[in-house]
């Protein structure tokens, strides 16, 4: 709701102002940087503890949701050069490619070796009602417009987390 009337309020003042203000609305975009409490990070974090030894259990709810990962590095240049043009205006900003977290579990995983199932819980006290089951996104303006396209699709993304969280790359380097 929030991110809603934010965009309304910045094409209102956009247009009564004449500012020149730009949403950019993001679709999932991840890095290293993201905290431990997103889903995305438990995974990669328990994937790298559970290689390394751990016998826990990572407990996740559903995983069939599908959702549109992306590089937030990535993310940052589009929304510069959103800022760049000469008219404002409002793009979306993602890979166009939907996944289901299943998929992204499989590549945490598999980066390590592992088989994801054996190592991976369901827990319906986990499930969000409310939570939406598709994120897709067309970034088709933002390419003809803007000229960009997301580089990193999910499996770049989960790779380059894994590598930072094995401390095989420094998170400076990304």
């Amino acid at each position: 709701m929030a991110k809603a009337a934010a965009f309304w309020e910045v094409a209102n003042y956009r247009d009564a102002y004449n500012l020149h203000a730009c949403t950019g609305i993001l679709f999932n975009h991840e890095s290293p940087l993201r905290p431990a409490r997103f889903v995305t990070r438990k995974i990669i974090s328990a994937a790298c503890r559970i290689a390394a030894g751990s016998s826990e259990k990572l407990r996740l709810g559903n995983l069939d949701i599908e959702r549109d990962w992306g590089w937030a590095p990535e993310y940052v240049e589009a929304m510069w050069q959103m800022l760049q043009q000469s008219e404002p205006s409002d793009f979306v900003i993602a890979t166009g490619q939907s996944n289901k977290l299943s998929d992204f579990i499989e590549k945490a995983f598999s980066c390590v070796g592992l088989e994801w199932r054996d190592h991976v819980e369901i827990d319906p006290a986990l499930f969000r009602p409310a939570d939406l089951m598709v994120g897709r996104a067309d970034p088709g303006r933002a390419e003809r417009v803007l000229g960009w396209r997301a580089g990193k699709l999910m499996p770049d993304v989960v790779r380059l987390m894994m590598e930072v969280e094995q401390g095989k790359v420094p998170v400076q380097n990304l």
